[in-house]
């Protein structure tokens, strides 16, 4: 593994350790709160912890990695040639670790009770909702998410600045509405570090749903990603080859700046090695989002 996709792996485990957390955290929190009970009140303040925390790490890690944290988002983007396959088994592995690395910290933070009344902030089906209706959940939480990820953090025409928070509002918007139903995952490793770590601990698992929050959330995923490129991303606006995505940090060399002309040098960006230096800088080479448009 070379030292570049070393540096992007361990920000994918860094941010699906601190996503998990958080996140996952923030349940267990509000079910101590409760004196054992989650309320929709508490729903809503878990939804915000979830949308915050990948803000956030979009925010940190999004020019590192890309800020997938989430299997679902690596596999969709690498179905549409946004991320290389050769690197999804490397990503995947980082966050399932991560995931279990957070939920560990859930335990060492909240002690027994995180395990006995809180399941390290697992997901679970509603009793009262079966599998089509968790995987239909999950589904179109995740394609919403996606759909957000592609509009702002993939396509070079989005407007600069307000991907993260946008990107984790949407998680949020979504755990609002199915999380009575499924818990509100949208993401199989914020499920499997969980359910890891609660079954370590002698909590109840309850690994038989578990596919559910697999097989959704790639539903949606891919979904979303293909429907994107087709619906909102046609040939004739944006040539096949024009190259988005968000493989990791930006390569190349700097553009040079005539100030003669009054140009603020944030204007500038960074120009893949063999390529001509282009008559209009439209895009900071620093954007945070994770854009890779001048990507090699």
């Amino acid at each position: 593994m070379s030292a570049h996709l070393m540096r992007r792996v361990l920000a994918e485990l860094i941010g699906t350790a601190l996503l998990v957390f958080f996140g996952a955290g923030s349940v267990v929190a509000a079910i101590i709160a409760g004196d054992g009970r989650l309320d929709y009140a508490g729903l809503g303040v878990i939804g915000l912890a979830f949308g915050l925390v990948i803000a956030v790490v979009v925010y940190g890690f999004g020019t590192t990695s890309g800020a997938h944290i989430n299997p679902a988002v690596s596999i969709a983007l690498a179905t549409i040639r946004r991320f290389p396959w050769r690197d999804v088994p490397a990503y995947i592995a980082a966050q399932l670790v991560g995931a279990v690395l957070g939920s560990l910290l859930v335990v060492v933070v909240f002690g027994p009770r995180a395990t006995e009344i809180g399941g390290v902030g697992l997901t679970a089906l509603n009793p009262t909702a079966g599998y089509v209706r968790g995987v239909t959940a999950e589904a179109v939480a995740t394609f919403l998410l996606l759909l957000a990820i592609m509009a702002l953090g993939v396509d070079r025409r989005a407007p600069p600045g307000p991907a993260g928070l946008v990107i984790g509002l949407s998680v949020s918007v979504a755990i609002f509405v199915i999380g009575p139903v499924t818990g509100g995952s949208l993401n199989p490793a914020r499920t499997f570090g969980p359910y890891v770590v609660n079954s370590l601990f002698g909590g109840f698992t309850p690994w038989r749903e578990f596919w559910v929050y697999v097989a959704g959330p790639l539903i949606g995923a891919v979904l979303a990603t293909l429907g994107y490129v087709v619906v909102a991303r046609p040939v004739r606006e944006v040539p096949v080859g024009a190259p988005q995505g968000t493989e990791g940090e930006i390569e190349g060399r700097r553009a040079p700046i005539d100030n003669s002309l009054g140009q603020d040098v944030s204007d500038a960006r960074d120009v893949p090695d063999g390529h001509d230096v282009p008559d209009r800088l439209d895009r900071p080479a620093d954007h945070p989002n994770g854009r890779d448009d001048e990507r090699r």
